[in-house]
C-alpha cells in the first residue's frame, strides 16, 4: 500500500470518499510500499498524522508525521526525516485531560514517548510499557513472549478509565484489551474483545464514541478477493458495561445502524455512498473527487434521505461529464427497481472532465427513503462521470 485514504460519515451508513490525503510520496525519505496503519489527532488547530513506513536509507520501519490544517489534508511532512526509527510501527496517539500527549507503538514490545505541545517532538527517551501477565494476559506456546500482546495498540480514556485495545497472539490474531488507572498503568487484563474470526491473519482495533454511540472498528478479509493482505474495514456498535468493561463481540456483516438522515436539498457529493456496484472514484478537475467508470447497470445507494413532507422534491440536478454519448440516471426508492422518481438524460460534454449541470423533474420523493441512482446507457464501456447531485423542493 502506498497511500492513506480517508472516508467520513455523519450517519454511520453513508460514507464520503475523500481519496488519498497522504502518501509515501509525502515523505522524501520513505521507500517501498509500506504505508501501514497510523492515526490522526488534532491539536492547536492542526491535524497530525502519525504513520509507519520504510526509511529508504536504512531499510528499517520508522514513524513519520504528516501535518495539515484540515483533517482531509493534504498532509505535508512535518519534519523532513523520521520521527522515530527502530523498526517502529502501529503508532497510536492520545492526549490526556491534563494536556499531556502520548504516542504508543510496537511489536513485540509496547513503547511510548511523552509528546511535547508541538506534537512533533518528545520529552526524554522512548520507554517500554511493562508487559505483565496481570496486565496483558498469558501467551501459550511461546518461549520468547510471555504475554498476549502482539501489535496494533489503540489507547484512549473514557470516564476516568484508560484503555489499551490491541491485537493479540499470532497468527491469526484476536483482539484483547486491558484497563488502567493512568496512561502508563498499572494495567488490569480484561480478556478477549473479539475472537479470531474472518479470513485475515491480522486484526487492528479502533474504538470511538460518536453522537452518543460507541463503535468498535476492525478489519477482516470479508470482501470478494479479500485476505490477509487485502483487508476490509468493519464496524460493530456496542454498549459499555456499567463498570466500564467492554462486551465481547463477533465479526458480523451488519455494520452500524443509521443514526441520522441525509439532507437532499443541499449539494451532496456523488462519492457519498452507502452501497455501490461497479463504480470507482477519481480526482475531479473541479475539486475533490468524482464518480467514474460508470457502466450500464451500475448503481449507487444512499440511505435515509429525508425528502420531508408536503409535496417533497420536484426536481434534481447533477454535475456530469462524458466523453462518449452519455446515458441516463434513474432514481428509484427502496431498490434498483423500486418506485421510479424520475430519469435525467446525460449528454456528451466532449470530455471526462468537461463538466455541465443537467436537471430533470421528479415526483413521489417524500419522507425518509433509501435512494438508488441507477446508471443506464447503450453499449459497453464507460458512460459518464458524476461530481454531485442536489434536489429542489416542491411548493408546499
Amino acid at each position: 500500500m502506498t497511500d492513506w485514504r480517508l472516508f467520513s460519515t455523519t450517519d454511520m451508513v453513508n460514507w464520503l470518499d475523500h481519496g488519498t490525503v497522504m502518501s509515501l510520496k509525502t515523505f522524501s525519505w520513505a521507500s517501498g510500499e509500506s504505508a501501514w496503519a497510523g492515526q490522526v489527532i488534532s491539536r492547536n488547530g492542526k491535524f497530525y498524522y502519525y504513520a509507519p513506513m520504510t526509511h529508504g536509507a536504512t531499510g528499517a520501519m520508522a514513524i513519520g508525521i504528516g501535518i495539515s490544517d484540515t483533517i482531509t489534508g493534504p498532509y505535508v511532512d512535518a519534519l523532513g526525516h523520521p520521527f522515530l526509527e527502530n523498526n517502529e510501527f502501529d503508532p497510536t496517539v492520545f492526549i490526556d485531560d491534563d494536556g499531556q500527549a502520548y504516542l504508543y507503538w510496537g511489536n513485540p514490545d509496547l513503547w511510548y514517548v511523552r509528546l511535547n505541545e508541538d506534537m512533533i517532538s518528545y520529552k526524554g527517551a522512548p520507554a517500554q510499557i511493562n508487559l505483565t501477565v496481570a496486565g496483558f494476559g498469558a501467551r501459550e506456546g511461546s518461549e520468547n513472549r510471555t504475554t498476549s500482546f502482539e501489535e496494533g495498540p489503540w489507547v484512549y480514556k473514557r470516564n476516568g478509565i484508560y484503555y489499551i485495545v490491541y491485537a493479540a497472539d499470532c497468527c491469526a490474531e484476536d483482539i484483547r484489551y486491558t484497563m488502567g488507572t493512568s496512561p502508563l498503568g498499572p494495567w488490569s487484563y480484561q480478556g478477549v474483545l473479539m475472537p479470531t474470526q474472518g479470513s485475515s491473519f491480522t486484526n487492528h482495533p479502533g474504538v470511538i464514541d460518536y453522537k452518543g454511540h460507541s463503535y468498535f472498528f476492525y478489519h477482516n478479509g470479508a470482501l470478494p478477493g479479500g485476505g490477509g493482505f487485502e483487508r476490509s474495514v468493519a464496524i460493530e456498535p456496542f454498549t459499555y458495561n456499567p463498570d466500564g468493561t467492554i462486551p465481547q463481540m463477533n465479526m458480523t456483516t451488519k455494520g452500524a445502524p443509521r443514526i441520522d438522515t441525509l439532507e437532499p436539498y443541499q449539494r451532496q457529493e456523488a462519492e457519498l455512498i452507502a452501497w455501490e456496484v461497479g463504480v470507482s472514484t477519481e480526482v475531479c478537475s473541479e475539486g475533490g473527487l468524482n464518480v467514474c467508470n460508470i457502466n450500464n447497470g451500475d448503481y449507487i445507494k444512499v440511505e435515509g434521505v429525508n425528502f420531508g413532507g408536503g409535496k417533497g422534491a420536484k426536481s434534481v440536478e447533477f454535475r456530469v461529464a462524458s466523453a462518449t454519448s452519455g446515458g441516463t440516471i434513474e432514481m428509484h426508492l427502496g431498490s434498483t427497481d423500486g418506485t421510479l422518481l424520475g430519469a435525467c438524460t446525460i449528454p456528451s460534454t466532449g470530455g471526462w472532465q468537461t463538466w455541465t449541470t443537467v436537471s430533470c423533474a421528479v415526483s413521489g420523493a417524500k419522507g425518509i427513503q433509501d435512494l438508488y441512482f441507477v446508471y443506464t446507457g447503450a453499449g459497453t464501456g464507460d458512460l459518464f462521470n458524476v461530481d454531485w447531485w442536489r434536489f429542489s423542493k416542491g411548493n408546499h
